[in-house]
């Protein structure tokens, strides 16, 4: 939806103009808030049947090793189990990585799934597909979840239905975006929450002053001006209708409040760790409390084709104490019941160790941690082989995932959206819920 970005990039529409190009404020402080996105959708309100108010997608960019993580492998030859040893957690007979004490502990909160699998090992494809749901091309062919969550639940207040922190995904380029469904249904990004003095400037309550607000409803007048002499761009056609939505976010106190991390005790902020992915996690737990209906918390560098364990020394420990703090303080506040907690990546990793110390891409098989929102926790869901190299029971596709992170929402998966050219489109063709979670 909106964009606060902590560095410079730029996306492309499906015309092939750059929103940066005619929607960026640059005047609008150290994390250049710009808004190409405030064009609503139509509002849905969702039936009774939802389980879940806010979703939280954990997104492992590269592809966590599951052997390594969720899955280990402790009776197999070093070349496939890996150098770390497993510990037990608090459900019986489950265990996890050494370097993951603080998810050992909490495993009674999450469903673990350790069977989810497809056939694609390359990451913008399986990027798209995962985030998606449906299957399509290296370049996003069809709208990310958080895309179809904006479509169809819109603006309920000021805050943007979907946001990543602290952007969306990417690895050659910018991936999770809305696809055909256009920049109305673009997420909102919010920046490196990590970093000092963290601001979204004109979102502070100390830019309060007459003048300030005067420039800030000035800036917003120029953006107008400037999208009449743009004509057929989604991004613009029904700029007018929304600018509203401009000003009220730019001038809100609750958004101002929704993105004051600072107002965090330094005790929370500690046990999330002080570090991009910690902060991320502390920040969507604010959002969602606030309404945002989803969250993606982009978490990448899991892409570990050589010196694996180099990185995982320190990449599981940082993983470990942000999780687990994110569980364990929406159980805390009860926001749990209501918020479906999604932690994933693209793939696994392969069973073998390759000739430079790292795993590879493996689609075949890979682990997920679910909670929340009615999903039974302390539970494990499917299984590998010995080398954890297939899924041999209760296997879990991407339009599964996809389906009951919709079916949670209360959105019907199979409800229609629109092609630019008007041609109706089942959100997505396959998939069901993973009943598995809650049975």
């Amino acid at each position: 939806m909106l964009n606060v970005s902590l560095q410079s990039h730029t996306s492309r529409l499906c015309n092939g103009q750059s929103r940066r190009d005619f929607l960026r404020i640059g005047a609008l402080g150290p994390l250049g808030l710009s808004l190409p996105g405030l064009l609503r959708a139509e509002t849905l309100h969702a039936p009774a049947k939802a389980r879940a108010k806010s979703v939280i997608l954990v997104y492992l960019g590269g592809g966590l090793s599951h052997h390594d993580s969720f899955d280990m492998k402790p009776d197999q030859p070093e070349e496939i189990r890996g150098k770390y040893k497993p510990i037990s957690s608090n459900v019986p007979g489950l265990q996890v990585c050494e370097l993951m004490p603080h998810m050992a502990k909490c495993m009674d909160k999450v469903c673990l799934v350790r069977s989810g699998t497809h056939e694609n090992d390359h990451h913008e494809t399986a990027t798209n597909w995962v985030m998606s749901g449906r299957f399509g091309s290296a370049f996003g062919d069809y709208p990310a979840m958080g895309a179809v969550v904006a479509q169809r639940t819109g603006f309920t207040g000021v805050l943007p239905p979907y946001v990543a922190v602290p952007k969306n995904p990417s690895f050659t380029w910018e991936l999770g975006k809305s696809a055909f469904l256009g920049g109305r249904c673009e997420s909102f990004k919010a920046g490196d929450p990590n970093q000092k003095d963290y601001r979204v400037r004109d979102l502070s309550a100390a830019s309060s002053s007459v003048q300030t607000l005067e420039r800030k409803r000035s800036l917003l007048q120029s953006l107008d001006t400037l999208s009449r002499k743009i004509k057929g761009n989604d991004q613009l056609a029904t700029y007018d209708e929304f600018q509203g939505r401009a000003a009220d976010m730019v001038l809100s106190t609750h958004a101002q409040d929704a993105f004051d991390i600072e107002a965090e005790s330094s005790a929370r902020r500690e046990r999330f760790g002080h570090s991009t992915f910690g902060q991320s996690c502390l920040l969507a737990r604010r959002l969602v409390e606030r309404g945002v209906r989803f969250c993606t918390v982009n978490y990448a560098g899991w892409d570990h084709h050589a010196k694996i364990f180099d990185s995982l020394d320190k990449k599981l420990p940082e993983f470990d104490q942000g999780f687990s703090a994110l569980i364990e303080d929406l159980s805390a506040s009860g926001l749990l019941e209501e918020t479906l907690v999604l932690g994933m990546g693209e793939f696994g990793r392969s069973p073998k160790i390759n000739k430079d110390a790292g795993r590879d891409h493996w689609g075949g098989a890979g682990s997920m941690i679910f909670a929340g929102a009615g999903v039974q926790a302390g539970k494990v869901v499917g299984s590998t082989d010995r080398d954890g190299g297939i899924v041999t029971s209760d296997p879990v596709r991407p339009a599964d995932v996809a389906y009951t992170v919709y079916d949670s929402l209360g959105i019907d998966p199979r409800s229609e959206i629109h092609t630019p050219d008007g041609r109706p489109m089942a959100i997505l063709d396959e998939g069901s819920v993973i009943e598995q979670l809650y049975a």
